[in-house]
């Protein structure tokens, strides 16, 4: 059949629209870009950390490779990935390497081999541009968090420079034109004619911190406990009467959580325990307390609450099902709307598969999808995400991607502006 002239014109026009607005045939435009963390090892045993980058299709939610990635994260062993609001700024921690000359880690006095913060520009199609490096002031970090405005980063430490055994976190301003950090001194606390310190001192052994609201609560290994600060002016880290909170987890491997909700995975009990956020940075069990894990699931590692605040994910590494038809790494679904307590109240269809040792997990800006890292296997995982019941499905045209390297954590962001 021959189109008019009309026709002709008018597909003519809807296909240089479509060129305009990035859709294809296939899927719809860019909604979001993302960054997977990996580290890559040599024949030689070397680590180099990478940064894989996709765009995340409208229509499809499929992931595709930006070009020139993957991107060198100018350190080993990335651990953690920021975006600043606004998605001009990319912040990756590298945590590096002990030095071959510091046999115990508690004691050693160096920067831990290619450790520190890289900063990033975002340009066209999510390829990432390096602009510098910084070191924080403890030895071997672990993690870093935003405060609530981007105004400021925090980078936690394994070990402070006190050499008591105590971790630390150490606290930068962000330049929002330039990206660039400048070191925030600890004036709390500060002795006459003395120097005020560059690190704030938590509990022993920290694994992760996360920032809630105007409180950023630390996760100890040591004795399973969390150190809360208050967020103070000027990037200042306040302490709060309450001190260190008692968790009676038995092995702590992740905090997360939102404004109003502080989410712990105990591995150790296989447990989930819901706190919520009171005056002074108090913690509260809530939700019906300590919940148990959904049977045949074990080892969680990561929780994450849907951007409609409906729905916690944790993401579990093992099964103690002997059955084919139990995933090995699945993501256990709760409820958060019916009724006080989540104990039990699990999303029809959960646990939902993953790939082989899931560490991470992000939902897009649109709230269709949700993207989970898998270390194991260096892929990522996409899932179609209903809104309504909280259930997770495939995506349309395939739900696995590869990253570069034992994958860890990830970021998304919706605009560069």
């Amino acid at each position: 059949m021959k189109l008019s002239w009309f026709g002709r014109l008018a597909l003519a026009l809807f296909a240089s629209l479509a060129l305009g607005l990035g859709m294809s045939a296939c899927g719809g435009g860019t909604i979001a870009y993302l960054w997977v963390l990996g580290t890559s090892i040599s024949q030689t045993g070397n680590t180099s950390g990478q940064i894989s980058a996709f765009k995340v299709d409208d229509f499809t939610g499929n992931l595709t490779q930006t070009p020139h990635q993957p991107f060198a994260s100018q350190g080993a062993n990335p651990v953690t990935i920021l975006v600043k609001a606004g998605g001009r700024f990319v912040y990756v921690l590298n945590e590096g390497a002990q030095p071959s000359s510091c046999p115990d880690p508690t004691t050693c006095t160096l920067h831990w081999t290619n450790s520190g913060i890289s900063v990033f520009s975002v340009g066209g199609d999510g390829t990432l541009v390096y602009l510098q490096h910084y070191d924080s002031q403890g030895y071997d970090p672990i993690w870093m968090q935003f405060d609530a405005t981007n105004s400021y980063v925090y980078v936690l430490d394994k070990y402070s420079k006190s050499g008591n055994g105590n971790g630390s976190i150490t606290a930068f301003s962000i330049d929002p034109t330039t990206g660039r950090l400048t070191l925030v001194l600890n004036t709390q606390s500060v002795p006459p004619n003395s120097p005020a310190p560059t690190y704030w001192e938590v509990g022993q052994t920290p694994l992760q911190m996360k920032q809630a609201g105007s409180c950023l609560f630390t996760v100890n290994s040591a004795d399973q406990s969390i150190t809360p600060y208050s967020l103070g002016a000027g990037g200042q880290l306040v302490n709060v009467t309450t001190g260190k909170i008692a968790t009676n987890a038995n092995q702590i491997s992740s905090i997360n959580g939102n404004g109003s909700y502080v989410i712990l995975t105990d591995t150790g009990n296989n447990t989930i325990l819901p706190y919520s956020i009171g005056s002074s940075c108090t913690l509260s069990l809530t939700l019906g307390g300590v919940a148990q894990n959904q049977p045949g699931t074990s080892n969680p590692v990561y929780s994450f609450i849907s951007s409609n605040n409906k729905f916690l994910y944790v993401l579990n590494q093992s099964t103690t099902s002997t059955t084919v038809t139990q995933p090995f790494s699945s993501i256990t679904g709760f409820n958060l709307q019916n009724g006080p307590s989540i104990g039990n109240n699990y999303i029809t269809g959960s646990p939902f598969p993953v790939d082989s040792g899931p560490v991470c997990m992000v939902q897009d800006p649109t709230n269709k999808y949700l993207y989970i890292s898998a270390h194991n296997s260096g892929q990522v995982t996409g899932k179609l995400f209903d809104a309504n019941t909280g259930q997770l499905s495939q995506l349309a045209r395939g739900s696995t991607f590869s990253a570069t390297g034992l994958a860890t954590c990830m970021a998304i962001s919706g605009a560069v502006d």
